[in-house]
């Protein structure tokens, strides 16, 4: 998917992160996901380190911190290292 700006209800567009892109729900206590795709109203979000996907109000979501990124690749690596499935 291409990035892209979508109309929302609160205003004007919101900025579409491409699949992959580490972003982080607010509304959930800062939870890390990998942004996956545009699911009507929400975003659909997944751990870094595998699980089931969650979905999130754009207006509740921010892209990750270059420190957030790094703790959210660092546990995906370690989960691949003990063999867990992703």
């Amino acid at each position: 998917m291409p990035v892209q700006d979508i109309p929302t209800d609160g205003g004007g567009p919101v900025h579409v992160p491409s699949p992959g892109t580490f972003m982080v729900d607010t509304s959930r206590g800062d939870r890390v996901g990998e942004f996956r795709r545009v699911a009507g109203p929400y975003w659909s979000l997944r751990p870094a380190c595998g699980g089931p996907e969650w979905e999130a109000e754009p207006e509740s979501v921010r892209r990750a911190t270059r420190t957030e990124r790094l703790h959210a690749e660092i546990e995906r690596w370690n989960a691949r290292s003990r063999g867990e499935l992703l």
